[in-house]
């Protein structure tokens, strides 16, 4: 794990590593024409990346080599303590695969036990997008049960970023949809380029945000606004996102792409200089306050509010709206 957090001069993605994956992910391999955007796998050690992949059955899973889809960066100088995510899965535009979250879920728990980080700013490689939000392809190959529980890593990653202890930050030069959004979501704080364009766009797809959007964009934007958002699957730009309390900061994109990724730097130079306990003591202060105020009216209301994601796996409109994607037409929701 060492040679993987200090081995970054430039950012980049280009190492192998051994991770096990599950049945879905080898049945692309043999089956490649089901998903042409999938990252290449090859034949490896049986070793595992994850700890969540390795709470998974055996049975469920082989054995496979796959680049690096979610990495680190750590900067130096006067900068030191800031760490970047970087997330790299370019063919498939960040999308949330098996591997992408499992990397990012290992390189986050890393993060968490890390007393020398004091910012960590998640951002994107990939031109023009910062998260596409879940692999519809992928999830297209699993079974109800296996959709389940990858909705439930997909939450604990997002939690796992929610409750770091030190401050940070989105960079959202590009798209945030779905999944994506709700990654940027669970940072403390965002920052987008005016020409970004992000939105909770589940229920277009027979969905709805099961990674904790449904509950985090109404403590950001407001109830009302984040139920129109979510209802009509609605994506807003950057400087839109902005007056609706979205994101923190806003900036023109410049021609390299990284606006937003700079605004990001800039926030966390600010933060760096404070004192590193008393803004991790802030960061739990304000989020036990806000948990306590809405937890548990969420549960007096909605005591079985997390269980409301694994009622749609089953639907048809969301094996229609898996179907249509891959297709490239409009659904046709019925209701069932």
């Amino acid at each position: 794990m060492a040679s993987v957090l200090y081995r970054l001069a430039v950012p980049r993605c280009s190492l192998l590593r051994s991770l096990t994956v599950p049945r879905w992910e080898t049945q692309r391999l043999k089956h490649p024409g089901l998903h042409r955007d999938a990252t290449k796998l090859l034949a490896g050690e049986n070793r595992s990346l994850a700890a969540c992949s390795r709470a998974d059955s055996r049975s469920q899973h082989t054995a496979v080599e796959v680049s690096v889809e979610v990495d680190l960066k750590r900067l130096e100088g006067q900068d030191k303590g800031i760490v970047e995510v970087l997330m790299c899965r370019h063919r498939a535009r960040n999308a949330l695969g098996h591997t992408f979250v499992s990397q990012m879920r290992e390189l986050v728990s890393t993060l968490s036990h890390d007393s020398a980080v004091r910012v960590v700013i998640f951002r994107s490689l990939v031109p023009g997008v910062f998260c596409a939000g879940a692999d519809l392809k992928e999830r297209a190959l699993m079974d109800n049960s296996e959709s389940d529980l990858f909705v439930q890593s997909l939450r604990s990653l997002m939690s796992q970023i929610a409750v770091l202890p030190t401050p940070t930050v989105a960079a959202m030069d590009g798209v945030a949809l779905g999944g994506g959004l709700e990654l940027a979501l669970a940072c403390d704080l965002r920052t987008a380029s005016t020409s970004a364009q992000m939105g909770l766009i589940e229920t277009t797809r027979g969905l709805l945000p099961g990674a904790g959007g449904s509950q985090r964009l109404p403590r950001m934007v407001g109830v009302t606004l984040a139920k129109e958002l979510i209802f009509t699957g609605r994506r807003v730009g950057g400087q839109t996102a902005l007056e609706l309390g979205l994101v923190n900061r806003a900036v023109e994109q410049n021609q390299s792409g990284d606006a937003a990724y700079k605004e990001a730097l800039a926030l966390a130079r600010e933060i760096l200089p404070q004192a590193p306990f008393a803004v991790r003591m802030a960061k739990e202060a304000i989020n036990r306050g806000v948990e306590v105020m809405h937890e548990g009216f969420i549960f007096i209301i909605f005591p079985h509010a997390a269980s409301v994601p694994s009622q749609v796996i089953p639907t048809r409109d969301r094996q229609e709206g898996m179907a249509a994607f891959i297709e490239k037409r409009q659904p046709r929701y019925t209701g069932e």
